[in-house]
């Protein structure tokens, strides 16, 4: 169980462990190599069949059924929502960065002023206490002659005084108060961004899951194909031999309709590693006589790679020969 985001999530590890002899692949059985039989009676690792997209959907189903009386809900099943993409989710991070930033400078600048405020209002402090020891020693000479002077001088220093401390008491609770606003905008702007990457790491696994079941269908969707329609990977494997001789795209779709072409120019042997040219000739798919289930490209109805085989050969017989009669010119005549 992980909480390391908003919603509690469970990751499951299983080793898909069954028996059974390995479902061989066409591809597999055509080549040369040949792969040892394992004992049916035996274990072996695979995943075939408990992960499938039916099979994942239903362990999703049947999980939320069970911790339903937990409070557990599904999420939804072919919901179509899109996610934010990864550079505008990157982008809204920084926008809420930069306007954290200003009223956090904002603040800051509210607080030194505050603060030369108070130095300020410390200083005046200090002065009116030199005045008010003066005041003081006036007082004491005016209670003896109160008659005559009152005592109207002492209580305005007094009030001032008070008030000075109240301004002061003020600036300090402002003070306190900036820093508490920025204390709480800094923790508020550090929970927005991990809110935000959390939410932003849940969204690419659920991408990713969804890639994965789409991936899943479509070698189910490819695997009926293949078993209703046999020639089917035949047909795939000829489009692409096509392109690697060198056909575009018209000329590829034209061969694989089964029908003819006739072409003249250059043509590309991968097993040689060069292109041969060719005068114009007929080009069709065929059925391999030697085995009926493959397909063979030809060229005036001979398979493209006994016709490959024949250039190369001739192209080495035009080479051997000038290498024999040099040879022969330098032998010695008596």
């Amino acid at each position: 169980m992980h909480r390391d985001e908003e919603t509690p999530h469970i990751h499951v590890t299983l080793v898909p462990i069954v028996k059974g002899e390995r479902k061989r692949r066409k591809r597999e059985e055509q080549t040369k190599k040949r792969y040892r039989k394992k004992p049916t009676d035996t274990v072996r690792l695979c995943a075939d069949d408990i992960m499938t997209r039916l099979k994942l959907k239903s362990y999703q189903d049947t999980y939320a059924e069970a911790m339903a009386k937990y409070g557990l809900q599904r999420g939804i099943d072919g919901s179509k929502a899109r996610h934010k993409s990864t550079q505008q989710y990157y982008r809204d991070i920084q926008k809420l960065a930069d306007s954290l930033k200003a009223e956090v400078v904002d603040l800051q600048q509210q607080k030194e002023t505050a603060q030369e405020e108070l130095r300020q209002a410390k200083k005046e402090i200090q002065t009116e206490k030199l005045k008010g020891a003066a005041t003081a020693a006036a007082a004491n000479i005016a209670e003896s002659v109160g008659s005559l002077f009152g005592s109207n001088k002492v209580k305005t220093l007094e009030r001032e005084n008070t008030a000075l401390h109240r301004e002061v008491a003020d600036h300090e609770e402002t003070i306190e108060a900036l820093q508490d606003r920025i204390q709480t905008m800094q923790a508020d702007h550090s929970r927005e961004i991990r809110e935000m990457q959390q939410k932003h790491g849940r969204e690419i696994a659920d991408k990713d899951t969804r890639h994965k079941q789409e991936i899943s269908f479509l070698k189910t969707v490819i695997a009926k194909a293949a078993a209703w329609f046999p020639y089917l990977r035949e047909m795939l494997r000829i489009e692409n031999l096509c392109r690697l001789v060198g056909f575009d795209e018209r000329q590829t779709a034209t061969l694989v309709k089964g029908k003819t072409l006739e072409y003249a120019g250059e043509l590309y042997s991968e097993e040689h590693g060069r292109k041969f040219t060719t005068e114009k000739a007929g080009f069709q798919v065929l059925k391999d006589p030697t085995d009926g289930t493959r397909l063979v490209l030809a060229i005036d109805r001979k398979p493209i790679a006994e016709w490959f085989k024949e250039q190369f050969e001739k192209l080495r017989q035009n080479i051997r020969q000038p290498i024999q009669q040099q040879r022969k010119s330098r032998g010695m005549k008596l």
